[in-house]
């Protein structure tokens, strides 16, 4: 069957290569280089934070991390396995995803302004050596590749037996769906001192995800907010918030600033209609449902 994958970010990539492994005939159309993709921005820390619906969530988690410890063993793919720390400043029970994650321990025992502490060890996934693995092995597995924008569904009927739209923030168009809106993100990477671990100030928005080479400092969640150019003042922020995070990295060499459009929505939407299965609104989490996501859309183009 000849499909066509509507965007070159994480989930549309991951849906091509479940499909290209299908026997199938992919073309990825993409509007920008992979490598220029929101997902290059994400800091990559795998785990679902409060996306919805919360039971295809947790299942979508569990297939990816399974996936995960797959590819922590293949050379190049940018994924390890990190120990670190989510902080929280309100009492309240464990995430429906922690039985997915497995192995996460509660400490109570922690200094104000926080509650608790849960610690575990999740997948962290350097996002920029992960597209360039990704990209090889569509690649290798002879999926096709198109720069160019797609304005309307409609346009590309006939170029395909089925149409997979991925396409992020401009999936809601592609849809006639006005309930996704960008989440604007600032990223701030620098050198990274040596850290082993990560962190996260689940509450504040704080985090501090070390990739060898460089640590990403988050971040923001800006709702509705469409610029792309780094702000400053908000750069000085995410070193302050994280160096209170973990002492020490407001030291560090500032390497760059990045931003990106995370393509929020109430809910997940992960569907068929006829000839077009819709895959987007998955926010700050599309690599973490990346797989689990890709091998349900591989199963609905086979009904």
């Amino acid at each position: 069957m000849r499909i066509m994958v509507i965007g070159g970010g994480v989930v549309g990539l991951s849906a091509a290569l479940r499909l290209a492994q299908r026997d199938h005939q992919v073309t990825v159309v993409s509007a920008d280089p992979l490598t220029e993709t929101t997902t290059t921005v994400a800091g990559g820390l795998i785990y679902p934070r409060h996306a919805e619906p919360a039971d295809r969530v947790t299942r979508w988690t569990e297939v990816s991390i399974a996936e995960f410890h797959r590819l922590a063993d293949v050379p190049d793919t940018g994924v390890r396995f990190i120990p670190g720390t989510l902080l929280r400043r309100s009492d309240r029970p464990l995430p429906p995803w922690a039985d997915a994650i497995g192995g996460m321990t509660r400490d109570t025992d922690v200094a104000v302004p926080y509650a608790d502490a849960l610690r575990f060890t999740p997948p962290l996934v350097n996002t920029g050596r992960y597209v360039t693995w990704l990209e090889a092995e569509l690649r290798h597995a002879g999926v096709d590749f198109e720069r160019r924008s797609v304005r309307a569904l409609s346009d590309v009927a006939d170029d395909a037996d089925l149409v997979v739209n991925a396409a992020g923030l401009g999936a809601g168009r592609l849809a006639g769906d006005d309930t996704v809106r960008p989440a604007r993100g600032q990223v701030v990477h620098v050198a990274d001192p040596g850290l082993t671990e990560w962190a996260v100030d689940e509450d504040d928005f704080s985090y501090v995800l070390p990739h060898g080479e460089h640590v990403v400092c988050g971040g923001t969640e800006e709702f509705g907010e469409y610029s792309l150019e780094p702000d400053p003042a908000t750069t000085k922020d995410i070193l302050r918030r994280c160096a209170a995070l973990w002492p020490g990295v407001e030291d560090a060499d500032v390497l760059r600033v990045k931003v990106g459009l995370r393509p929020h929505r109430d809910e997940i939407r992960l569907d068929r209609d006829g000839d077009v299965i819709h895959c987007y609104g998955l926010g700050g989490v599309g690599v973490t449902l990346s797989w689990g996501c890709a091998d349900e859309v591989a199963e609905l183009a086979e009904q």
